[in-house]
């Protein structure tokens, strides 16, 4: 079971990657802006609708059990296969980051590796592979993992603050902040841009997907959540400013960017040797994202076989581990699958780029589904133990609405393919027809679970 202190540690790992810190100043002062405009118009109203379901509701399944219940089994089902399947893309792109990082460990010995795909997709395999095991064995021994990568998380950030602030005591910021720096640019590459930060707030709704897994998981989750959360928007912004304090944003990577970071102002200040601890930490705290999202993820198809919409044998738990294995081992292979079809006729950062585009849009897909179960299920009483929104139904309405319409701008931003990737058309292709794909197999399974469902009902 987990304590408040467990998923306190897993908000934190599955809300804050440092990816999108290297991201957002990668794109320069004006991320911080859009950091905040993300906080704002995507995370406050998840955090918010995601407080209240998860008190009126709080059965295992989490945004599964709401989209049932707001619009039906096919809602239900298509809300948490779309969930489900959008980690098929995103564990390769955060293994990808990690492997980028443990490159820094051994520099001069291993720096040669990072245009290397075949590296890239060898370690995203391995790893991949060791938090389904983990997991599989039980939750008691994967929160261990999703522990340590929350833990190995504060210490890059630390550094990286620490050393921004002795680097700007000593040489004075690498980057300006004014006005016009940190004014969002409205070019529409820009604005593409904009989904990519959206997308890093999700993932407080994931720890509801094991209430029944969670000790009084109605008042463990809403006060671990809002915990979690002032720790993730901190984080972010602080890291990004930071960042930027020590690199310009021209000279910084979107996979390498914060222990580039590191790096730089370890050797200006004089602590080189940090860097591969440092560089050790980030990988290891994005491993332990990865099996945080692979435990919490696979109790969506364990509920669907429960309920027949899935084979019966989702439904079932290991009988030593009493674990829903079926389910891991399924999203380990097809994990395997989207590693090998990211990496097909592109470079590292363009395979990186694709399965961050493909992750957003059936990651947000789901997200239409909770905003619009939070606008309906306000019809429904709540009970005395529900923690509501501040002002009732009215604010609650509203604040789904404004989570709904930026939801919808992300997935349509997210269509559009990065303006340094070579093959654009390939890049369209690719994110357009896998997460197509994905739907029609959600839909066929729906329907071919309904049609199984309705013979066992025949025969008994």
């Amino acid at each position: 079971m987990l304590g408040f202190r467990d998923l306190v540690l897993f908000y934190i790992v599955t809300g804050i990657s440092l990816r999108w810190i290297a991201t957002a100043a990668a794109a320069g002062p004006s991320s911080i802006v859009i950091w905040i405009g993300a906080w704002l118009c995507f995370y406050t109203p998840l955090a918010l609708s995601v407080l209240e379901l998860s008190s009126r509701y709080p059965e295992e399944g989490g945004l599964y059990v709401w989209s049932k219940r707001a619009f039906g089994d096919f809602s239900g089902f298509m809300a948490a296969w779309t969930y489900w399947t959008s980690n098929l893309p995103y564990f390769p792109a955060v293994l990808y980051f990690a492997a980028s990082n443990i490159l820094f460990m051994r520099q001069s010995a291993w720096g040669h590796l990072s245009a290397n795909s075949t590296f890239y997709i060898v370690f995203a395999l391995l790893t991949l592979a060791a938090a389904t095991l983990i997991n599989i064995v039980g939750l008691d021994v994967g929160k261990w993992l999703n522990n340590v990568g929350a833990l190995a998380m504060w210490i890059p950030v630390c550094i990286v603050i620490i050393m921004g602030f002795i680097a700007l005591h000593r040489y004075g910021s690498a980057t300006s902040f004014t006005l016009h720096s940190m004014t969002p640019s409205l070019h529409f590459n820009d604005i593409i841009f904009w989904s990519v930060l959206t997308f890093a707030f999700g993932g407080s709704e994931t720890a509801s997907f094991m209430g029944e897994e969670i000790k009084n998981a109605r008042r463990t989750i809403p006060f671990a959540l809002l915990f979690g959360g002032v720790v993730v928007t901190i984080c972010y912004i602080l890291g990004t400013v930071c960042v930027l304090l020590a690199l310009p944003s021209s000279e910084v990577s979107s996979l390498q960017g914060l222990v580039q970071a590191v790096a730089k102002t370890a050797s200006r200040v004089g602590f080189s040797g940090v860097l591969p601890l440092a560089a050790f930490l980030i990988a290891l705290s994005n491993i332990g994202a990865a099996g945080a999202y692979l435990a919490a993820v696979a109790r969506l198809p364990f509920v669907a076989g429960i309920d027949r919409l899935l084979p019966p044998i989702f439904g079932a738990l290991h009988p030593r581990w009493k674990t829903p294995w079926v389910a891991l081992l399924t999203q380990f292979v097809l994990g395997v699958v989207f590693i090998f079809l990211g990496q097909a006729g592109t470079s590292v950062k363009g395979a990186y780029d694709v399965l961050v585009s493909m992750g957003v849009i059936t990651y947000f897909i789901p997200y239409l589904y909770l905003f619009a179960a939070m606008i309906k299920l306000q019809r429904e009483p709540a009970g005395p133990d529900v923690i509501r929104v501040p002002g009732g139904t009215i604010v609650a309405k509203l604040v789904a609405t404004i989570g709904f319409i930026t939801t919808a701008a992300t997935i349509a931003l997210s269509l559009i393919p990065q303006p340094d990737e070579p093959n654009k058309l390939l890049a369209v292709f690719k994110i357009v027809g896998a997460t197509g794909a994905l739907v029609l197999v959600g839909v066929w399974i729906f329907l071919a679970g309904k049609r199984r469902a309705a013979r066992v009902q025949q025969e008994t």
